[in-house]
């Protein structure tokens, strides 16, 4: 049996898992996300992966492998760190055995992910920071709107004449939507708008990335948004892409689960390593 923990150091969430591994078998023991909200994102990492540890009655040597991904690979206490593309994609396998692609939705970028049935990945494209389909904007947005991110979906959804923004910068996006408050364009229409045009941006960034022969499982911050995933969903078929999009309960910790995932492995190989060493 393996204890792994995963912690993925987002800029706007860290989200710490523990799992056990046995054999073929994976079992959640923790899983936490705690927003970062001008807070230092490292310590708050220490203390959600130490609150995560008393959860299951362990301490920091119980655990075989402590893996990063995201800016985790500055914390003093991981025993490996693991790049974000992998992490998501194994995380997106684990979650959901069908996915051949991850579209990992976060606070500063867009990130399509194209990986094989282990996980490995095969190609990826990633939006620029300055572009307006990210997590950032949309909370920026929101804020501005002065509506609670947990109401963006639903609200979204009723919108039924929506306006477009600028798909190339936040700045100029937010410029818009301004201009749209200030002619009287509803929140709604507002965000399903908002929604459409990173949607349309994102479904262009999945083709580049080639076929995927599956499923694409959204993950990261955005993954939950309701709006989002059905701005996505019609996206797709706009852009006549034939795979289906769809997200999970648990989307948002899929980079944690990788690292945690892909610690385990890592572990195993080095105990493998090491008797095959010591036989030697």
């Amino acid at each position: 049996m393996t204890m792994t923990a995963g912690i993925d150091v987002g800029t706007g969430a860290i989200k710490t898992v523990i799992l056990e591994t046995d054999g073929t078998e994976t079992r959640w023991r923790a899983r936490r996300v705690d927003r970062v909200r001008q807070r230092d994102p490292f310590q708050l990492a220490r203390d959600a992966y130490h609150s995560a540890l008393e959860e299951v009655g362990m301490r920091h040597g119980d655990l075989d492998y402590v893996a990063t991904t995201g800016e985790g690979e500055s914390l003093d206490f991981h025993t490996g760190h693991f790049y974000s593309m992998t992490t998501h994609g194994r995380g997106a396998i684990f979650l959901d055995p069908e996915a051949r692609g991850a579209l990992d939705v976060g606070a500063l970028h867009g990130r399509a992910i194209r990986i094989d049935g282990r996980g490995k990945v095969l190609s990826y494209k990633m939006t620029s920071q300055c572009a307006s389909g990210s997590g950032q904007f949309l909370e920026n947005i929101s804020r501005y709107l002065g509506i609670a991110q947990d109401e963006i979906g639903a609200l979204s959804k009723q919108g039924d004449s929506p306006e477009k923004v600028s798909g190339i910068c936040a700045v100029l996006a937010e410029t818009d939507v301004i201009n749209m408050v200030s002619r009287g364009i509803t929140a709604a229409n507002i965000l399903r708008g908002i929604h459409s045009s990173m949607a349309d941006r994102l479904a262009k960034l999945i083709k580049t990335i080639g076929s995927v022969d599956g499923v694409v499982l959204m993950t990261g911050g955005l993954a939950h948004d309701e709006g989002l995933v059905a701005a996505m969903q019609a996206a797709m078929q706009n852009e006549k892409v034939q795979w289906p999009v769809r997200n999970h309960p648990d989307s948002i910790y899929a980079g944690a689960i990788g690292a945690a995932l892909w610690g385990a492995f890592r572990h195993a190989k080095l105990a493998r390593d090491d008797a095959w060493g010591k036989a030697a």
